[in-house]
C-alpha cells in the first residue's frame, strides 16, 4: 500500500491550500485516513481524520479553518486549508488505516505517506 501526498507549498498568511493523498495498492478497503503535521523541531501531532463512513474530527488548531474530505471511489482525501497562519508551517503527513488480506482473514494495517511541506510566510 501506497500513499502519495501532494499539494504543499509556499502561501502567505491568510492564504490557503488544499492538500491530497491518494491510496494505492493492494487492500480490501479504507477504514480511515487523516493528517498529520510535524514542525520544525517538533514531534508529530494529528491535525484531522475522517472515516470511511464520513464522521470528520479535527485538532483545536484546526477548527473552523481546516475542512478534512474523502473521494471514496478514488481512494483519495484531501484537506482544505484556509486563513493559514505561519505557526502550520510544517510537514504533512497523511495516514491511513487499511483493510488488508490477511490469511483468511483481514485485518487492519496503518500507512503513512512521504509528507509535503507547507510553509507559511507573514
Amino acid at each position: 500500500v501506497q500513499l502519495q501526498a501532494s499539494g504543499g507549498g509556499l502561501v502567505q498568511a491568510g492564504g490557503s491550500l488544499r492538500l491530497s493523498c491518494s491510496a494505492t495498492g493492494n487492500f480490501v478497503r479504507i477504514r480511515a485516513m487523516g493528517w498529520y503535521r510535524q514542525a520544525p523541531g517538533g514531534q508529530r501531532e494529528f491535525v484531522a481524520g475522517i472515516s470511511s463512513g464520513g464522521p470528520t474530527n479535527y485538532a483545536d488548531s484546526a477548527k473552523g479553518r481546516f475542512t478534512i474530505s474523502f473521494d471514496n471511489p478514488a481512494n483519495t482525501v484531501y484537506l482544505g486549508a484556509d486563513s493559514l497562519k505561519p505557526e502550520d508551517t510544517a510537514v504533512y503527513f497523511c495516514n491511513g488505516e487499511m483493510w488488508v488480506q490477511s490469511g483468511t482473514l483481514l485485518a487492519v494495517d496503518t500507512y503513512w505517506g512521504q509528507g509535503t511541506l507547507v510553509t507559511v510566510s507573514s
